[in-house]
């Protein structure tokens, strides 16, 4: 597949780059390369293969939540190092 000149400018002007008229000759030299290659993919036959996101196996690694119980000394020591307001802990703002 060949990349045309304009294409290849209206890239560079995207990117906000700079390109000598060598530069551009090149990059649709090598442009053209890489999409030649891709559009081998289109020969290949993957009506039999599931559609994927994931291919290593892995699966949710996120623990699940419980709720564990405080003793009163555990959460005195907890709560003494905040200020209180009324029954909440007060924290600073997070801007």
């Amino acid at each position: 597949m060949s990349i045309t000149r304009e294409e290849i400018e209206h890239v560079a002007a995207l990117a906000r780059l700079s390109l000598s008229e060598t530069e551009k000759v090149s990059l649709a030299n090598q442009l053209g390369a890489v999409l030649s290659y891709i559009d081998q993919l289109q020969v290949v036959d993957t009506s039999g293969v599931e559609p994927t996101a994931q291919v290593s196996g892995l699966t949710d690694v996120w623990r699940t939540d419980e709720v564990k119980s405080w003793d009163e000394e555990e959460l005195g020591v907890a709560l003494s190092q905040g200020d209180r307001e009324g029954h909440y802990i007060k924290v600073k703002k997070v801007l």
